[in-house]
């Protein structure tokens, strides 16, 4: 009988817990599953609060609804009946002091066709004029590791990057988009250069694809994406789940590994996923070959303010869910979700919005220096600025993810790539997983979660 050790209850190391069960059952393994979490409940950034007049997201509000792996898990847990989807309407970008409306037709930022391209308000006659090299020039240069930022520039001009599509992606990737490579981010868009020899003729041709998906783009559900947690967690019926005793130590032990708990439990593993931030994995295992590999990986940090208000959501533009921030403008947040406009259930018709403050803002430092009340006068300062609301809140909620928002600068898949070849032979059967290393949405952490545990059932059945 061997024993699967997985370390981190969020959602990769409840998927990865959910897989091995399926696979445990359809091949007949003789397996026993331990969840380790430090924390009193589950989830890990996901954590949703219901004070009986809104409803909060802490951490990610919402899954991208057209990965494989999302609506797949959805129907294995049987919460068809429970999902909700966004509503749609215009997203803005805050800049010169005002709001502007990104074009319909565009793709973060990106437009998919001319007439969004000169549409734009935000764009000067030059700049879209220098964005119409893309039709005229080749890429014989960029491949998807290359990065994002500079093969950008290179066809649309830097006033389109800078002051439209650069925001809106600022606001969906943490880091400058000249540290993102293609590869972890769009790499599509190297295909449509090269297969339509201009990006925007790319997003033209496959236009019908990005309006189809942009009705049901994301997904939540009735009660927030705590649904997903709890349920994951009430149909773990052959795993053990220790809550609230995170571990200390994992030493190697002949072909196995023992796992000492703060609490003083010790359990013992054949297999181990590391489900946490790389910070974590890497102080846990202690091995100072791998620190070299461990420290090229980086984090980014955020604070999230919750703002409810006793008026209706119609005090805010018509048919727009949110802004994004450009640089210079008189505000603090980098960003604002209209949350109740956007998501319905999340409120009985009253205003909520949700701002956030990411570490690459030049305030952020002098933010985290600042009380939960003082953030809030920030928050309101901002909402007043952009959105011309004076009321006072009824209900707030602040949150600050320190360290825990990874960043996939250009090194990153590379530094992933050796960390894993020295694990192998240094802690073997011991696997990393979830967003610091393979992807940061949490379709991916799913579909990471459903990999490890196919890893793991396969190499099982080898030694049988």
């Amino acid at each position: 009988m061997a024993t699967v050790a997985i370390i981190g209850g969020g959602i990769t190391g409840l998927s990865a817990a959910h897989y091995l069960e399926k696979l445990k059952q359809d091949q007949n393994l003789e397996l026993d599953l331990v969840l380790i979490e430090g924390e009193a409940q589950l989830g890990g950034k996901i954590r949703t609060v219901d004070n009986g007049e809104f409803i909060m997201e802490t951490g990610a509000d919402s899954i991208v609804a057209r990965h494989a792996s999302v609506l797949e898990l959805v129907g294995e847990l049987g919460l068809q009946e429970r999902v909700v989807y966004n509503g749609t309407g215009i997203s803005y970008l805050y800049a010169n002091n005002k709001l502007h409306a990104i074009p319909a037709d565009s793709v973060f930022g990106i437009p998919m066709d001319k007439e969004a391209l000169f549409s734009s308000t935000l764009v000067s006659e030059q700049g879209k004029l220098e964005a119409l090299k893309d039709f005229e020039s080749t890429n014989e240069t960029f491949t998807r590791n290359s990065s994002l930022g500079e093969f950008l520039k290179a066809f649309l001009g830097e006033e389109l990057v800078e002051k439209q599509i650069g925001p809106v992606l600022s606001g969906v990737y943490s880091g400058s988009l000249d540290d993102l490579t293609l590869a972890t981010t769009l790499p599509y868009l190297v295909d449509y250069k090269n297969d339509y020899g201009s990006i925007i003729k790319g997003f033209e041709a496959n236009k019908a694809h990005f309006q189809g998906a942009a009705n049901k783009k994301f997904i939540s559900f009735d009660k927030g994406m705590a649904v997903l947690i709890d349920r994951l967690e009430e149909t773990l019926h052959t795993t053990t789940i220790v809550k609230e005793d995170p571990v200390s130590t994992i030493v190697k032990q002949g072909d196995g590994y023992v796992i000492e708990l703060a609490g003083g439990h010790v359990i013992g593993a054949n297999f181990v996923v590391f489900a946490t931030p790389h910070q974590v994995a890497q102080q846990v295992l202690g091995l100072e070959e791998l620190d070299e590999e461990f420290q090229k990986l980086t984090n980014s940090s955020l604070i999230s303010v919750y703002l409810g208000f006793d008026i209706a959501d119609e005090n805010l533009p018509k048919d727009g869910t949110g802004f994004i921030v450009s640089e210079g403008s008189d505000v603090l947040c980098n960003a604002c979700t209209w949350t109740s406009r956007k998501w319905s259930h999340t409120s009985r018709g009253q205003l909520l919005v949700r701002l956030f403050y990411k570490s690459s803002n030049p305030a952020y430092e002098g933010l985290t220096a600042l009380s939960e009340e003082e953030l809030v006068k920030v928050a309101l300062s901002d909402i007043r600025k952009s959105l011309q609301i004076e009321a006072q809140p009824t209900t707030v909620e602040v949150t600050d993810w320190k360290g825990l928002m990874p960043n996939y600068h250009m090194a990153h898949k590379a530094a992933v790539d050796a960390l894993e070849m020295k694990m192998a032979a240094v802690v073997p059967n011991v696997h990393l997983a979830g967003s610091s290393y393979y992807g940061v949405g949490i379709g991916a952490c799913i579909q990471n979660g459903k990999e490890v545990a196919q890893a793991i059932a396969t190499e099982l059945k080898q030694h049988d």
